[in-house]
């Protein structure tokens, strides 16, 4: 357990988790950075999104994405099992909802990688407990560079993502935080730097009056 849970149990003081949005252009890095962050902090665990999007060799149902066909995905939009459902690149993306409620009640943190388009619905939700973060690259060039450099996708899907990328990053301006993807462990660093920041926020520690009421006590 962490020195942070150790005092929180000694003080009495608790925290709602918090919905750690991080959204990009593809190829910009943020796929990387939501890993990093995942080995590096214990306290935060990823959505995994449903999608309808055909799995690629080396992704894991269940562990990358929750793979379904089109008709379950409707299905579970439909019913209100989604937080959030957007359509990119000819298939379908979502949130599970229940995953997240419950991991946010028992206060843990939850991240999520989505596009602008799922922050917009989940912001509409999230109230207090979503803090956003968008990812830029350093450059347009370096930005096709990697996406080419990352062999994932065949050339005329690099070129619409490209294409697409460009109105993206006009969304910036509807998150909390921006990050210039220049060097992935400095961008690590500032990620993390955000998230702790966001956890000691006076409004997210509950209990905090009445600890502080111990205090003045003499206790």
């Amino acid at each position: 357990m962490s020195n942070r849970g150790e005092a929180s149990k000694v003080s009495g003081i608790t925290r709602r988790g918090l919905m750690l949005v991080l959204s990009s252009p593809s190829g910009a890095g943020k796929t990387t950075l939501s890993r990093r962050l995942l080995e590096r902090d214990r306290e935060i665990t990823l959505s995994v999104s449903v999608t309808t999007r055909p799995r690629r060799p080396a992704e894991r149902d269940g562990t990358d994405y929750h793979f379904v066909d089109v008709p379950r995905f409707e299905s579970m939009r439909d019913r209100g099992e989604l937080l959030e459902s957007a359509r990119v690149f000819d298939y379908y993306y979502g949130t599970p909802r229940q995953t997240v409620e419950v991991a946010l009640s028992s206060g843990r943190d939850v991240m999520f990688d989505i596009d602008w388009q799922g922050r917009q619905q989940l912001a509409e939700k999230a109230n207090a407990d979503m803090v956003s973060v968008f990812i830029l690259p350093p450059s347009t060039r370096e930005l096709e560079r990697r996406l080419t450099q990352r062999a994932q996708d065949p050339p005329a899907v690099v070129n619409k993502r490209m294409a697409k990328a460009a109105d993206e990053m006009t969304h910036y301006l509807e998150y909390d935080y921006v990050i210039v993807n220049v060097d992935v462990e400095r961008s690590l660093a500032e990620l993390h730097s955000i998230l702790v920041a966001e956890r000691l926020k006076r409004d997210r520690q509950l209990g905090l009056s009445d600890f502080v009421k111990s205090l003045r006590d003499g206790h």
